[in-house]
């Protein structure tokens, strides 16, 4: 199926369907395929690990990496390596990426993308068109997808907003049935979601009014997360943390964590726990910009100078289990993280963007880099298989 990623339109975001019929992955391998020799002894129960990076907006760079654990080989670009009959690649703006059984589920936001490959062989199975995907979520029959809806700021030849042009709707949540790949519902939710997290039988979405805070009628960001009752898929509750809500995680035991960005000048990013049952909000901390989850424990990496951007960066490096905030130190040296993930085994993934050239993917092993590796433009999504 070829696939053109033009961007796409206001109006066409009206449209959600599945624009190919899911099918079984066409016989291939990619054991043909070679790349960086890295050291993968570190790394066991798993067979291969993918970096989606993001691109740069409108230019339809976003692509998938992936280290194969078998021979330490990274590759890059396997998406139109593995699809050479897709020669547009992946589109414009890689935003989340999970692997549920032996399947790779994708957003690519700008493009109305919601890819599924195999993991076995990165060959496409569906490409379901949804107005912004965002971030994923998913349970045991269904994959939940936050979407931005349509929401734009267009901004005039002195960048300031203009209000006619732009476009400030709510977000939704979108359900897609795992085996179908069929569209099956969808819910209003706050202005702008992204994270998504499913914990007995609900649905939670962090809002964050990532457009509403320049537009009409607030001129303001969000600071709730959606509930979604998950028998009837109906929005049931808001639960009121912060401004500008990102990534969402749940513990297991009752609690979410959640992350916020603040307002990039007066309010700092930092890091929130929500008590479901009582709906308590605390604030575990400042300094939470970049945040990865593994084993009921936070890693969240901060700036101190994050309202300044002309100062150098000071890295607060620090984590968070049952609400208690405890030290975590790797040794970054020079680097400035862009992407963070927490693996099985004491490993930890920073990756580095100047946003327009490829980036860098650090592998660490007990607060030491082992290697480094080039990526693709901007990476910051991490699956494993």
């Amino acid at each position: 199926m070829k696939k053109a990623f033009l961007l796409l339109s206001v109006a066409a975001l009206t449209f959600v369907a599945c624009h190919k019929d899911p099918q079984a992955p066409a016989a291939a391998s990619d054991a043909s395929l070679s790349g960086e020799k890295v050291d993968v002894s570190k790394l066991s129960g798993i067979t291969k690990l993918f970096v989606l990076n993001e691109g740069n907006m409108g230019s339809n760079d976003a692509s998938l990496d992936m280290l194969r654990i078998s021979d330490g080989n990274y590759i890059n670009g396997v998406f139109k390596k593995m699809n050479p009959e897709e020669p547009a690649g992946l589109g414009d703006v890689g935003n989340d990426i999970a692997v549920i059984g032996d399947e790779i589920w994708l957003t690519v936001n700008n493009s109305g993308i919601l890819e599924v490959l195999s993991a076995e062989n990165e060959r496409e199975i569906a490409a379901i068109t949804l107005p912004m995907p965002r971030s994923i979520a998913f349970d045991e029959k269904y994959v939940y997808v936050s979407s931005w809806n349509g929401a734009a700021t267009v901004y005039g030849p002195d960048w300031s907003v203009d209000v006619e042009k732009s476009n400030n709707v709510k977000g939704a949540v979108y359900r897609v049935d795992r085996a179908s790949k069929q569209l099956s519902g969808s819910v209003t939710t706050g202005w702008q979601p992204e994270g998504l997290a499913v914990y007995d039988g609900k649905l939670y979405v962090a809002n964050s009014g990532g457009v509403s805070h320049s537009l009409p009628p607030d001129y303001a960001y969000d600071k709730s997360v959606s509930v979604i009752d998950l028998s009837t898929f109906k929005l049931v509750d808001e639960i009121e943390v912060e401004i500008n809500l990102q990534k969402l995680f749940s513990d297991g035991k009752g609690n979410l964590y959640v992350n916020t960005f603040g307002n990039y000048s007066s309010v700092h990013s930092a890091l929130w726990r929500i008590e479901i049952a009582s709906k308590k909000v605390s604030k575990v901390s400042d300094y939470a910009y970049e945040v990865a989850f593994l084993d009921g424990t936070v890693y969240c990496y901060g700036n101190e100078n994050e309202f300044d951007y002309t100062a150098p960066v000071k890295p607060v490096l620090w984590k968070c289990k049952d609400g208690v905030k405890s030290e975590w130190t790797i040794s970054l040296g020079d680097i400035k993280p862009y992407g963070l993930a927490a693996l099985p085994g004491g490993n930890f993934l920073v990756t580095e963007s100047d946003y327009s050239n490829p980036g860098t993917l650090n592998f660490f092993h007990d607060g030491a880099r082992l290697w480094s590796v080039t990526t693709g433009v901007n990476p910051r999504h991490f699956a494993l298989y």
